[in-house]
């Protein structure tokens, strides 16, 4: 089977390309040893919903307690770590306008914090401040406020205390955060997807990974909707679903595709397209996150994670590939029903265009990865413009208020999707091609050896937070920097 291009899948902001062929396994595959996983894990039960948290009266208060625990993960009793015992971590609901409070208390042996991905919120004090440290049993009270015309959309939340954030989000640490539409698009159902992926060893726990598996970015051999396996969702004929998906992976791509069943895809990240658009397949990199409409027709469907080559790891550390494999991720059973029919899907308000906007400012990031530096593990540098954070350097000042052009150079042999906190980024040009469609997303993959251009407004807020590759592992080897807005 020919993987799809990586160029070709993540240009197009998410929306995958028709026609493919599929091949079909129907099981999961040791991403180690090729050997079907372990017995013990149990596939096809329902899918069950996290647990759920609405905003009333333009507040949303939540306890959370980040733990090491017995928990259930695929049917076994496992240990990883969870918020309130739970893997995903409750699912956050709010609406443009609202002040969500989080008191989370760290009860992990080492230090943490909490990062709202996607969120556009303030960067300091007790917001969305990644210069936080929560050491271990201890509690730090966070407050967002979020504007009045925030954009609806599939948030969500996980650690990001620096050099602990790969393995704290891979051991069981992720929730989702849903902004509300201010006028509701009509489904007959919502459905939350946090798509994760995990390793256990035959005890239960989950083992340290090794420094290859760091340098390549980890892939777990369980891969998790909902911290199930393979779950089964039911559905009428006619009916039309709202999945809010996301990419809680530390390093895996997942290029979805449901055979036999019409997706529509509102929208990736924060960005929202103005009119919806029918899809074949969506391409998401780690973090990403997509709002996709399903509308059910009779018969059995495989919701599937297809191969997708993010790169290779060549001369360093003797080589390696970090290609998927053909994933089963859950079961869609459409019976024949007799419904109601639901009405159109209404436009959404044109995003805003920055390409007929004056720059204030061009810079060029460079993206690259070797042998030489340290990481705890192993050795390897992973840097941008030949630096590796520093949590006492500013690497990029801006302008409040400005329109900025960035350049991002991968010089690497491994794809590095770039996420940059508080502000959204619009895509503008990729490998010397510009993007015809207005494409806005908070985490843009640069695939190896190639260039895309995108476009920032730094408005709003002022202050200091980050931007960093979120394949996590590479994140924490240091392939992150610290942007202030004066």
């Amino acid at each position: 089977m020919a993987d799809i291009s990586r160029r070709n899948a993540l240009i197009l902001g998410g929306v995958g390309i028709g026609g493919v062929a599929i091949g079909a396994t129907g099981f999961l595959v040791n991403q180690k040893s090729g050997r079907p996983l372990a017995s013990e894990a149990v596939s096809g039960a329902d899918l069950v919903q996290p647990t759920e948290l609405r905003s009333s009266n333009g507040v949303l208060t939540v306890a959370l307690e980040s733990s090491s625990q017995h928990v259930s993960i695929a049917g076994r009793d496992v240990r990883a770590l969870s918020y309130n015992g739970g893997v995903p971590g409750p699912t956050l609901r709010v609406r443009a306008g609202d002040i969500l409070n989080v008191s989370l208390r760290n009860g992990l042996t080492d230090p943490s914090n909490l990062h709202v991905h996607g969120l556009h919120v303030s960067p300091e004090n007790n917001s969305d401040n990644m210069f936080v440290t929560i050491e271990a049993g201890d509690s730090f009270d966070y407050q967002y406020e979020l504007p009045n015309n925030h954009a609806p959309g599939v948030y969500w939340y996980h650690p990001h205390h620096h050099g602990f954030v790969a393995d704290q989000v891979f051991g069981g640490l992720y929730g989702a955060i849903i902004v509300e539409d201010p006028e509701e698009i009509p489904a007959t159902r919502e459905r939350v997807l946090v798509i994760s992926d995990i390793t256990f060893d035959s005890s239960g726990t989950i083992p340290t990974a090794t420094a290859m598996q760091k340098m390549s970015g980890r892939e777990g051999e369980l891969v998790l909707v909902n911290g199930q396996l393979s779950p089964t969702l039911n559905a009428g004929a006619g009916e039309r679903e709202r999945w809010r998906v996301i990419n809680a992976c530390t390093s895996r791509f997942l290029r979805l595709r449901l055979d036999g069943q019409q997706l529509t895809l509102l929208g990736i990240d924060s960005g929202r397209f103005e009119s919806a658009r029918d899809v074949d397949e969506v391409a998401l990199a780690p973090g990403n996150r997509a709002d996709l409409l399903v509308t059910g027709r009779v018969g059995t469907s495989t919701l599937r994670a297809l191969p997708y080559d993010r790169g290779a790891t060549g001369g360093m550390m003797g080589g390696g590939t970090s290609t998927s494999v053909d994933i089963a991720l859950a079961m869609l059973v459409v019976a024949d029903a007799r419904i109601t029919e639901l009405t159109a899907i209404p436009d959404q308000p044109a995003p805003n265009d920055l390409r007929s906007v004056a720059v204030t400012a061009r810079r060029q990031l460079v993206f690259a990865m070797g042998m030489g530096g340290s990481m705890r593990g192993g050795m390897m540098s992973a840097t941008i413009n030949d630096r590796a954070f520093d949590a006492t350097h500013i690497d990029t000042t801006v302008q409040f208020g400005s329109v900025e052009e960035w350049t991002l150079t991968n010089t690497s042999t491994l794809d590095h999707p770039l996420h940059l906190h508080v502000w959204p980024m619009q895509i503008i040009e990729q490998d010397d091609r510009p993007v015809e469609s207005v494409i806005w997303q908070d985490v843009v993959n640069i695939p190896a050896r190639s260039t895309v251009r995108v476009r920032v407004k730094f408005d709003d807020f002022s202050g200091r937070t980050v931007y960093h590759c979120h394949v996590l592992d590479h994140e924490d080897a240091g392939m992150m920097g610290i942007i202030q807005a004066l």
